[in-house]
């Protein structure tokens, strides 16, 4: 059975976290995912990702800890993460803490969706040069997983070093929160299957046929078990492409929720929820 969940950036004008995680409940979708930006710099030297001019939500969302915590103590079914986390603008301590203090609250509701970031200007404010984004998140994860599984964890990288500390809370889902890499380069697959739990593409933008493909490989090369991770890609509102998605397998596709105003989203979510009753009869 197909599960479907929305996507959507929540600001100052839009619905309100608390507000727009129990819409999403009430309607009948599983999950909530929430993109983050800590600001955006104003000289626009690196292109957006997806092309054209960057939408203004990017630099009017809300923090990502604060609006899951709302999201998160509004609802009692929903999961709420973000979607994703730039692991690149976060000390791995405090992201650990974070992540399983929001686990361990929820009841194992708390999903973090993760990635390196594009915009090289916002990254290189928080101290990571572009080069080096990815093996910054790397270790960054692995020392999140240390955090999370580990009585007395410690970690000694070239970006993340630290002696044995006490970290606490330990989250309530075993081995920390599912992450979910948002990439899709040619390492992306090596990646997913060295340190995260599952893909969460960019349907358009990334090729998800392709993606399944690569990274089943990927999991045959490292011996692990492919049926153990989960994808769940970004898509739109299209009936026709969300039952392709369907029958390729995918088990909960995210929905892109334009950043409108309350009354908008309400209607628009009310058109997703007859969506997703007529692809589930």
């Amino acid at each position: 059975m197909t599960d479907f969940a929305i996507i959507s950036f929540v600001t100052e004008y839009t619905m309100q976290p608390a507000e727009i995680a129990v819409a999403v409940e009430q309607r009948g979708f599983t999950a909530l995912g929430l993109p983050e930006h800590t600001h955006i710099p104003t000289s626009r030297e690196t292109p957006y990702l997806l092309g054209g001019d960057l939408p203004k939500e990017y630099w009017h969302s809300h923090d990502m800890s604060v609006a899951a915590t709302a999201a998160l103590t509004a609802t009692t079914t929903l999961e709420v993460g973000p979607a994703i986390c730039l692991v690149t603008e976060h000390h791995p301590l405090t992201l650990a803490k974070t992540a399983a203090s929001l686990d361990s609250i929820s009841g194992g509701r708390f999903f973090l969706g993760v990635g390196a970031g594009w915009n090289a200007e916002e990254m290189e404010n928080h101290g990571t040069p572009f080069k080096d984004r990815w093996k910054v998140t790397r270790e960054r994860i692995l020392a999140m997983r240390e955090c999370w599984t580990k009585e007395e964890p410690e970690f000694h990288g070239d970006f993340v070093d630290f002696d044995p500390v006490w970290s606490y809370p330990k989250p309530v889902t075993p081995g920390g929160p599912r992450v979910l890499m948002g990439a899709g380069s040619k390492w992306t697959w090596d990646r997913i299957v060295e340190y995260c739990d599952g893909w969460m593409p960019i349907d358009g933008f990334n090729s998800i046929e392709d993606g399944i493909e690569e990274l089943r490989a990927a999991c045959d090369r490292a011996e692990r078990d492919f049926d153990e991770l989960t994808i769940e890609p970004l898509s739109g509102p299209d009936e026709g492409r969300l039952t392709q998605l369907m029958e390729m397998g995918i088990k909960r596709p995210f929905m892109m929720l334009p950043s409108e105003e309350p009354s908008v989203q309400e209607k628009m979510l009310d058109d997703y929820a007859k969506l997703i009753e007529k692809l589930g009869s």
